[in-house]
């Protein structure tokens, strides 16, 4: 059980979290026909986009309330009636997820008020599905922002019923903000493979994979969950649920639909996997694909070629509390040693990580700590590679943002072929440090003739 200890610093130093409301907006960009809409300043938004945009390095959509100095003051519910309606003639979406960012939250807006204003005042757009979610940015980080706006889509948009099997190849995976769109699509292969139909919430392997459309513009998210899809999940045969953080979310999507559900930490290392291809096998009632058996043996081999480099290497992880966990077991089971770990927020899935502390704070701890206990590795976001170069030590980005590396968006950390991909870069770049020893030279090997005829006698007076 690790010990949590939160930093006593008055401030952020080098910032290893990203906001709530940057992790709500992700749930509606996997979302189709979708439209986040940031209940806050211009700038609020703009700053969010940039973020967007430098990680996946596509076109984002993303809107705005546009919030100024008299309407922080006076009251801004006017500007969610007006965006809501602007945005419901204009673009048409499915969806629009109303997300509340700090500025909105300290002025403290009703939003769930606004939206009952906005139904009033414009019942021609009662088609258009308004999600609703509370994220203040001084508060959590992209992973609490992320959870909070599934829980919120699944209350608005998920009908209560008990019909769950009605559709017995469909199963519901909930997916963490830790998953990248090339994780969720390997998920998707993975539970294909079994002959099941997949409905990923929030499925952003579809919408933020980074494929060329021949649309040339859109002012909606193209790719993801359809409102359809999720009206039916209610009626799936099973839940997957990837990552801690997302447990609120699957209790209140079996309290309203009784589908019964499996959770998972992360599905990196040998035993995860087994885990989910097991439960997998549970609910088709089919034995494990040959190939899914294959991609096993491939990741038991690896393991056993780079267990070398890792046995008792010393790595330094900061990240947001589910990828931690998620990487934080997948290194300790190769054996290798956690030295450093910090995550932006405390949650209860922390403690469970077998290391000695895990601390709240930033990444200038996770520097101190990797400095004094010796750290070979860093993993962490893009925000760290400034303290891994002053360290002398190799990187490897993980989580988000990533925004000096192409395609780090697109990579699959997890299954059986993410896992072992994974050691193989993990072993690659402690064995790119390791340095040949300086060859020992006998005090007595300039006396002796060899030494002469070779031309290597030490000059006089220096020290072997």
């Amino acid at each position: 059980m690790a010990e949590i200890i939160k930093t006593v610093k008055p401030l952020a130093v080098n910032p290893l979290k990203s906001s709530q409301p940057l992790g709500a907006s992700l749930v509606f960009l996997g979302l189709d026909k979708a439209m986040p809409l940031m209940h806050g300043s211009q700038g609020c938004t703009a700053f969010g986009k940039v973020f967007f945009v430098r990680h996946f390095r596509e076109p984002i959509p993303l809107q705005t309330t546009a919030m100024d100095q008299v309407s922080s003051i006076m009251g801004a519910d006017e500007n969610i009636v007006e965006a809501l309606a602007t945005l419901s003639e204009k673009s048409k979406p499915e969806v629009i997820g109303l997300v509340t960012t700090g500025l909105s939250e300290t002025q403290g807006t009703d939003i769930h008020r606004a939206i009952k204003e906005f139904r009033a005042a414009h019942p021609e757009f009662e088609q258009v599905t308004v999600v609703p979610v509370n994220t203040p940015d001084f508060l959590g980080c992209l992973e609490t922002g992320f959870a909070l706006a599934l829980e919120s889509l699944i209350e608005v948009m998920v009908p209560e019923g008990r019909v769950a099997g009605r559709r017995p190849k469909q199963v519901n995976v909930l997916a963490s903000s830790m998953l990248t769109p090339g994780d969720v699509e390997a998920i998707k292969e993975w539970v294909e493979a079994f002959g099941l139909r997949p409905v990923v919430l929030p499925d952003i392997a579809d919408s933020l994979d980074g494929h060329l459309v021949e649309a040339e513009f859109s002012a909606l998210t193209i790719g993801g969950t359809p409102r359809s899809e999720i009206a039916s999940m209610g009626e799936s045969a099973a839940t997957l649920v990837i990552g801690r953080s997302l447990d609120k979310a699957a209790d209140k999507l079996q309290a309203r639909t009784g589908v019964p559900d499996y959770r998972f930490n992360g599905l990196m290392g040998l035993a995860a996997c087994d885990a989910f291809t097991q439960a997998l096998a549970e609910i088709s009632g089919k034995p494990v694909p040959e190939k899914v058996e294959r991609h096993r043996d491939q990741l038991q081999d690896a393991m056993v070629d780079s267990h070398f480099m890792l046995g008792f290497a010393r790595l330094a992880i900061a990240a947001d509390p589910d990828l931690l966990v998620m990487l934080g077991n997948f290194a300790l089971g190769m054996g290798a040693q956690i030295v450093a770990a910090v995550s932006p927020v405390r949650a209860e899935t922390l403690a469970e990580l077998p290391i000695g502390s895990i601390t709240i704070g930033d990444l200038e701890d996770l520097e101190h700590q990797a400095q004094r206990h010796g750290a070979q590795l860093m993993l962490t976001n893009s925000h760290g590679a400034e303290s891994a170069r002053r360290l002398g030590l190799p990187l490897l980005r993980v989580g988000f943002p990533q925004y000096d590396l192409v395609g780090g968006y697109a990579r699959a950390w997890v299954g059986y072929r993410g896992s072992r991909q994974a050691l193989f870069d993990l072993a690659n770049l402690l064995q790119a440090q390791h340095h040949d020893t300086r060859p020992y030279r006998s005090l007595y090997w300039q006396d002796s003739p060899r030494a002469h005829e070779t031309g290597t006698a030490a000059a006089p007076g220096l020290v072997h």
